[in-house]
């Protein structure tokens, strides 16, 4: 016998003779550096990548999981021809390139993306964290490979409560008109002094699934869609003129959850008018209320074509 063979255990039938959807690896940390639109980002993500077990073999061979990762890293490396949101949909065409025996693979994708703004008056510069997340699902058909990818973003913001601004807009003017106050003077008052009103911290998340490589997401187009669906942007640095815009701004500018939802929905429309009319758009909204232990919550979930014919 051979002394450098090495049995292939993987290989081996199993004892019980059972398909699995998702044999591979989690929670793989790499620190990548990549060019978007002639951007250099350093990212820090976490991947999980998984391919699909036929029933005759024993198990799959994960360190070909962390080599189809590193390949395409490499590949993407100081390139400036590869887009950010095609990176797990490579993956995942990579994984089943490195196990022939697997029909399916998937690729789960979730980091922090960096990105710079000013405050409103001092032009302070500010690093906005945002959350991303992508998930690349190939299939082999016949004999080509089939993707769908999913890109996600969640962007933090803030929301002024409509219904008790309402209430107290109401008590103003009627307090005011006891006063005496002439009712054009009131109006003109009630328009340009924001009225008092709770707010919130708010979560808004959008999440865009395409068939094939057939799409561009610009992220940063797709943070401003979240970013002015909600009463108003937040920032790290707020000096005394910032922190007045800020809150005047959001106070003139009251939404519910479901208005912020509502918002994004038309303003995905209007940032990518190209998007492929069978594209899946998941929006959701999350408002951590601030006179309530709960929170509000309202989403929706609809192809892009038909989200379009309703705006």
């Amino acid at each position: 016998m051979n002394s450098c063979y090495l049995p292939d255990i993987q290989a081996k039938e199993p004892k019980i003779q059972i398909q699995l959807n998702r044999v591979g690896v989690t929670n793989v940390k790499k620190l990548i550096t990549l060019f978007d639109n002639n951007e250099s980002i350093s990212l820090y993500p976490t991947f999980d990548l998984f391919v699909d077990l036929p029933s005759s073999r024993k198990g799959a061979n994960l360190s070909r999981n962390i080599e189809a990762l590193d390949r395409i890293i490499e590949i993407y490396k100081d390139n400036n021809n590869y887009k950010l949101d095609h990176l797990c949909n490579n993956i995942a065409i990579q994984l089943l390139n490195s196990h022939e025996y697997a029909k399916t693979s998937e690729v789960n994708m979730k980091c922090e993306y960096v990105i710079n703004q000013k405050s409103p008056s001092s032009n302070i510069k500010n690093q906005k964290f945002i959350d991303l997340f992508f998930t690349s699902i190939a299939e082999k058909k016949y004999n080509s490979i089939e993707t769908t990818n999913i890109i996600g973003v969640k962007v933090i913001g803030m929301t002024a409560c409509p219904c008790a601004q309402s209430m107290i807009l109401d008590y103003s003017k009627k307090y005011l008109l006891n006063l005496g106050i002439d009712e054009s003077i009131i109006s003109n008052i009630i328009k340009n002094i924001p009225m008092a009103t709770h707010n919130q911290r708010g979560q808004g998340i959008i999440s865009i699934k395409i068939k094939n490589e057939k799409y561009n997401i610009d992220i940063k187009s797709l943070v401003k869609v979240i970013e002015n669906s909600m009463s108003s942007n937040i920032y790290e640095i707020l000096k005394r003129a910032d922190e007045k815009i800020v809150v005047e701004n959001a106070h003139k500018n009251p939404k519910f959850v479901e208005d912020c939802v509502r918002t994004m929905a038309e303003n995905i429309v209007t940032a990518f008018p190209n998007l492929p009319d069978d594209a899946i758009i998941s929006i959701k909204q999350i408002n951590e209320e601030s006179i309530h232990k709960h929170n509000a919550y309202a989403e929706i979930i609809d192809s892009f074509g038909s989200i379009k014919s309703k705006i």
